[in-house]
């Protein structure tokens, strides 16, 4: 999608917003990894168009401009009944500064024996861990970390990109637990592109056909992932968002295309429809977005879950106008009221008894019972919370 188009696009789907957000500028604050108690956040100055800007198609910047947020995402967990020592594992928002995301700061407290952060370079994963001695009764931890944010978008008429380092490429090409890339991974994939050699356009086929064919199935929500190329078995093509996100890596990786799921977490309202944005309690907001790699214009973002989300939470039908523009936009766009965690998959947590797991986007803890069930309210208490301090 070329800059005009996507400027175009993006001036469409803003009537169908639910609320305006104000842009603000990226603050300049150190980033820190370890402090006993949460700062206080800086204060940010704010900048809003002219009253008298005229914003419309016709009369579109050349690129969008810089709208940076700043968010503090608070997560208080709780532990009950827990059985000897126990340590929790947390997934961070990604470290390495991006276009369009910056991890700014975290601090923590609670009444844990020892906790930290450490990174996994190869996975691209940044992770907090606590540890509580046998004995405590209730294990507590509060962690607040600063994040800021803007929209990220793929615009085709501008190249030359730095390359992707050669190894991240081979890793992006592999077969997973989740995604195999063989048998009728493959075939589909063959299918889905045809004769298409361009690697844009294979991954705009792709794209399409995952769209076209998988349905959002909200359902899924808490259940174990399928593998993708058990989903095309089964014929019945209903998915959750890390579901749908998988299959379209898969299909990817299975003609050549590098490809990788990038793990996540709502935080906002949206601008494009309400069911995409998130608010109050996030801990059942997680999301999981898609990226694949062509030369020359490096990773292009791309959000099928969303489009299939929209259709099914929204009612938009096949024949509506606004899902072909809404389409086009999510090819290279992504909304950033989400935060990204990592990229990893077939993750192993350090300290962790267990061999590895398929990715990190949730908490996990382990004891002396094994590890916990995210979902037993009995032991475990879960608060994440956002809010923008840049206004």
């Amino acid at each position: 999608m070329n800059r005009r188009d996507f400027l175009a696009a993006t001036a469409v789907l803003s009537l169908l917003a639910s609320s305006p957000a104000n842009a603000a500028k990226k603050p300049l604050v150190k980033k820190t990894l370890a402090k006993p108690v949460a700062k206080r956040p800086k204060a940010v100055v704010t900048h809003s168009p002219p009253a008298n800007e005229v914003r419309n198609v016709i009369s579109l910047p050349d690129a969008p401009l810089e709208q940076w947020k700043t968010y503090e995402i608070r997560s208080n967990i709780q532990l009950n009944r827990i059985n000897g020592k126990c340590r929790l594992w947390l997934p961070l928002a990604h470290y390495k500064d991006t276009a369009w995301e910056r991890s700014l700061e975290h601090s923590w407290q609670g009444n844990f024996e020892n906790a930290g952060i450490y990174r996994e370079p190869v996975a691209d994963m940044e992770v907090f861990y606590a540890d509580w001695a046998e004995g405590i009764a209730s294990p507590k931890l509060e962690i607040v970390s600063q994040i800021a944010t803007q929209n990220r978008h793929f615009d085709m008429t501008r190249r030359g990109v730095v390359a992707e380092r050669t190894e991240v490429l081979r890793r992006c090409l592999q077969a997973t637990e989740l995604v195999p890339i063989d048998g009728i991974v493959r075939r589909t994939a063959e299918q889905a592109i045809g004769r298409i050699k361009d690697p844009v356009a294979m991954g705009k086929a792709i794209y399409d056909w995952v769209i076209d064919k998988v349905s959002y199935d909200p359902t899924m929500k808490s259940r174990a992932q399928t593998p993708v190329d058990d989903l095309l078995e089964s014929g019945a093509l209903k998915a959750n968002s890390t579901g749908i996100a998988l299959l379209f890596v898969g299909l990817c990786r299975a003609v050549g295309l590098p490809a990788r799921p990038v793990f996540g977490l709502r935080m906002d309202r949206s601008r494009l429809f309400d069911s995409l944005g998130a608010q109050g309690n996030l801990c059942e907001a997680q999301h999981c977005r898609a990226e694949f790699y062509t030369p020359g214009y490096g990773w292009i973002p791309v959000d099928p879950a969303d489009v299939r989300k929209a259709m099914h939470d929204e009612r938009i039908s096949d024949s509506d106008p606004k899902l072909s523009v809404f389409k086009k936009l999510l090819f290279g766009f992504w909304e950033m009221n989400w935060i990204s965690f990592n990229t990893a998959q077939d993750v192993v947590l350090r300290g962790s008894s267990e061999k590895y797991q398929p990715f990190l986007m949730h908490p996990e803890i382990e004891s002396a019972d094994g590890r916990l069930d995210r979902r037993d309210s009995r032991k475990f208490s879960y608060q994440v919370t956002a809010r923008r301090v840049d206004v």
